[in-house]
């Protein structure tokens, strides 16, 4: 690991929590108060914008649960006709954010506010600073969840380059009677049980284990929770790059060789080809006994085929050898605003800072698909569309309650199916673990390296050594030229 990395960043990369759990309280406490306490602008009441801006082109990904983009679209309406701003809200694939988002930057044209995942980080040279509207959200509604600073801050730069209003867990779901059948109702706990009884239930019932290695977003999640099963990473708190060196590339070398195991012993091959959308039809149909997902896949079985729903429970993050787990966030929900957008900067300030009082309707409209970012978030008072939750005065109780009795449960369906996930502020973390998520981290992600790794190995294409080696020749330029721009620390 470099040394040469200053004081400020390590204290940052300190506030990250223990894999093996720390409390929701202390992980709030990460969050990134130091960072906001030491920005220069005070806190301000966001200027009226002049008639002249009275508008607000929103762009934004097609959200997985159908139910969220009916109730954003008329939130964002009402938000405008009350403050006499028209506003206008676009869907697109989250599989085309990146290029639309390029080619509007390029352009210098295109809408004011941006939500993108991981990848706002590479576009932090095109984007106004977001630095006031983290502080006046800090103020408001309590220090965030510590991923939010990771995936919305570029400790080099000095940067807040996003606003993240919220986040999806990333679990297992698994299919109950199969599992029963073999022995483990509680599903798996380690990934060990994924290979052993998922071998088991695959040559006794026909069911395959439903874990993609293709260039999709699952695969890509899946490949970085078992690299940080085996206790190893593409790169280390300082931004070097660490997946083939020293101790990391044998832990590396054994977590290739687990999954080209795992491929062999409890899958068929067309989880090389599989697309987004693909192991939630597998579990949908039937086909998987274990993915790894959000909660959507069941609640599209809810709608689609309630016997499976109704089978279908949950796990966090499967163990490595060490005990180690952790999963990364699903999907972020972070905000830019380009630079080409300055005049419309402080409309679409204030309205992220509506939507972030309102999140308890976020929420529930996604049907808990969506994680606030500010747990101590208050209620608002009145009618929320919902049926209140006694007791309950801030987001983090709303979303024990809820994850306690999900609201959406079925008639007859087992009552707490989500609790194993109530814990996921203690075991989610972020794209660039143990450091922050950065444009280099970003360009490894979108061009899949860590999925193909993984195929190239199980499909025989490359030893395991091999396969390791030669995503560690393609990620070292990544980071290369993302440092010489001066986004990224780090020299290896």
């Amino acid at each position: 690991m470099s040394n040469t990395t200053d004081d400020n960043q390590r204290a940052h990369v300190s506030d990250a929590p223990s894999s093996h759990g720390i409390s929701r309280r202390g992980l709030l406490r990460a969050g990134g108060a130091a960072g906001l306490a030491a920005i220069a602008a005070p806190l301000f009441p966001f200027a009226a914008a002049n008639a002249a801006e009275r508008t607000l082109k929103i762009l934004q990904w097609s959200h997985f649960v159908p139910t969220y983009d009916k109730w954003f679209d008329q939130f964002a309406k009402e938000w405008g006709q009350k403050n006499n701003v028209h506003v206008t809200v676009d869907h697109i694939n989250i599989a085309d954010l990146v290029t639309t988002t390029s080619s509007e930057i390029s352009a210098n044209s295109g809408h004011d506010l941006i939500e993108l995942g991981a990848e706002a980080a590479a576009f932090s040279p095109s984007v106004i600073d977001m630095a006031d509207i983290n502080q006046e959200a800090a103020k408001l509604c309590g220090t965030p969840f510590y991923v939010a600073k990771r995936v919305s801050y570029n400790p080099t730069k000095k940067l807040w380059y996003s606003f993240c209003h919220g986040w999806t867990v990333d679990c297992g779901d698994y299919r109950k009677s199969l599992w029963h059948k073999a022995g483990m109702p509680n599903g798996p706990d380690t990934w060990e049980d994924v290979l052993t009884i998922g071998a088991d239930i695959m040559s006794k019932q026909g069911i395959p284990v439903g874990i993609g290695m293709s260039q999709e977003l699952d695969s890509n999640m899946v490949a970085r929770a078992v690299l940080w099963a085996w206790d190893t990473y593409v790169q280390d708190e300082w931004d070097d790059v660490v997946l083939d060196k020293d101790v990391f590339k044998r832990r590396s070398v054994e977590a290739v060789k687990y999954m080209a195991d795992l491929f062999h012993k409890t899958m068929t091959p067309e989880i090389f080809s599989w697309n987004a959308a693909s192991n939630n039809q597998a579990l949908i149909a039937g086909k998987a006994s274990y993915i790894v997902n959000s909660i959507s896949a069941y609640r599209s079985a809810q709608e689609t085929k309630p016997d499976i729903a109704k089978d279908v429970f949950f796990t966090g993050p499967l163990a490595g050898p060490n005990a180690t787990r952790w999963a990364n966030v699903h999907v972020l929900y972070d905000y830019i605003i380009p630079k080409f957008a300055k005049a419309r900067e402080d409309t679409a300030k204030q309205f992220i800072k509506h939507l972030i009082e309102n999140y308890d309707q976020a929420m529930y409209y996604s049907k808990l698909y969506n994680s606030p970012s500010y747990f101590n978030t208050a209620i608002p008072k009145g009618n929320r569309g919902y049926t209140a939750v006694k007791d309950a005065t801030t987001l983090a109780d709303l979303n024990d309650a809820w994850f306690k009795d999900d609201p959406f449960r079925l008639p007859g369906e087992a009552k707490g199916k989500l609790m194993p996930l109530l814990g996921a502020t203690n075991w989610t973390t972020n794209l660039g673990h143990p450091g922050y998520s950065n444009p280099a981290v970003g360009e490894v992600f979108n061009t899949f390296i860590l999925p193909n790794m993984m195929a190239k190995a199980a499909r025989g294409d490359l030893k395991p050594e091999a396969a390791v080696d030669d995503a560690a020749r393609q990620i070292r330029p990544i980071y290369e030229s993302w440092r010489k721009r001066g986004l990224i620390g780090g020299k290896a």
